[in-house]
């Protein structure tokens, strides 16, 4: 049973979000040979000030 992460900053359109999940629900299926209703996607969506790349903050201001 394949399993998917996704990590999002919040932001992104619930129907991309869920186009985004059937997608590649639908590219694991296919490219492992695994049962399209053995795929798992989770989607977890964090806030821009929880998530960061080095030291800055996705909610920092751009310089």
């Amino acid at each position: 049973m394949p399993i998917v992460q996704i990590t999002l900053v919040e932001g992104r359109d619930e129907a991309l979000i869920e186009e985004c999940s059937r997608e590649v629900a639908q590219t694991v299926s296919r490219t492992l040979q695994a049962p399209l209703e053995t795929v798992r996607v989770m989607v977890s969506e964090v806030k821009p000030n929880y998530f960061a790349v080095g030291a800055r903050l996705k909610s920092d201001k751009p310089d």
